[in-house]
């Protein structure tokens, strides 16, 4: 009952609750709250921390910035919602707020796009090399099981695309990257597909922000070929399932394409079944299943392969 008063408290305040209302649509920084309530930074901050310490907000720090959001889980998470639903869409000042906060989500779909434009000729010619993306989306939802997955974990989040292909089979998912530019990129993808089962956080593959066995589900979708150390990223990975869960891994079979590591920064040319197969037992997994994906155009030259980690009994 504690807990509750004290969250009832946090949130009896007028600028606390058009925070709660703004969260509610998405994860924002403490500059980006200043610019719509036309507050402070040290005000906003402390509005920020009574929410944080009632449970009611999370604070994300990623590199230069931070992040906030509502809580993922609790009673927290059910009291905010009731109370989005309580609030009226035609109240003044939440519509200011709401018609601020969509000039900041355009001025975040701008950088997205420059940046999108930047890298688009070398996603375009390394996908040209492959079987289609849908192909493998197929193969990764098959593989993957029917669910339903109370947390999956997406390693290397990218655009968040394969966050966005599971979210119908999940109750929570989180993405990872260390790239700030992509996490930005999959903010608005998932926030422009209504996706708010779905959050992306700052962190490294070699040390990612998560208990032992948290997750049903984890996926890397072509990051190992970036890696330094892919084994230990896959150990990492391993760690986080639960009995029963499935770590997917999607990446290129051995080829001889130089390009790719001179011109697309890939350290790795692929890698073949034993290598994986060693890392998973090595990570105190057992491989389920592999399957692989050629391509089917004349100019297609790297096979997609797909390896389906369980944990050992």
């Amino acid at each position: 009952m504690d807990a509750l008063v004290t969250q009832l408290k946090a949130i009896a305040e007028p600028t606390r609750l058009r925070v709660v209302s703004l969260l509610s649509r998405g994860e924002l920084t403490v500059s980006e709250l200043v610019h719509v309530l036309g507050q402070s930074q040290p005000r906003v901050s402390r509005h920020l921390k009574l929410l944080t310490d009632a449970r009611l907000a999370e604070r994300l720090p990623e590199g230069a910035y931070v992040f906030y959001r509502l809580t993922e889980t609790g009673g927290g998470r059910r009291l905010a919602e009731i109370l989005g639903e309580l609030l009226p869409e035609s109240d003044p000042v939440l519509t200011r707020d709401i018609a601020r906060l969509e000039s900041i989500k355009q001025a975040r779909a701008l950088a997205a796009q420059t940046y999108f434009e930047s890298v688009a000729d070398d996603w375009d010619q390394i996908r040209r090399l492959h079987l289609a993306d849908a192909e493998v989306e197929k193969a990764m939802r098959k593989l993957a099981g029917p669910g339903p997955f109370d947390l999956m974990i997406d390693v290397g989040v990218g655009t968040g695309r394969v966050l966005e292909l599971f979210a119908d089979r999940v109750k929570r998912g989180i993405g990872v990257d260390i790239n700030h530019s992509m996490l930005n990129v999959a903010r608005l993808n998932l926030a422009n597909a209504g996706l708010n089962n779905c959050s992306v956080r700052h962190a490294d593959v070699g040390a990612l922000p998560f208990e032992n066995a948290a997750a049903d589900l984890v996926t890397v979708h072509q990051v190992l070929h970036y890696l330094d150390d892919p084994a230990g990223a896959v150990a990492e990975c391993g760690r986080l399932l639960k009995p029963g869960g499935h770590l997917l891994i999607v990446d290129f079979a051995p080829h001889q394409l130089e390009t790719l590591r001179e011109d697309h920064y890939h350290r790795r040319l692929g890698f073949s079944d034993e290598e994986m197969q060693t890392w998973i037992e090595g990570a105190g997994l057992k491989l389920a299943h592999q399957t692989s994906l050629h391509p089917d155009e004349p100019s297609g030259l790297l096979t997609m392969k797909i390896w389906v980690a369980v944990p050992s009994e």
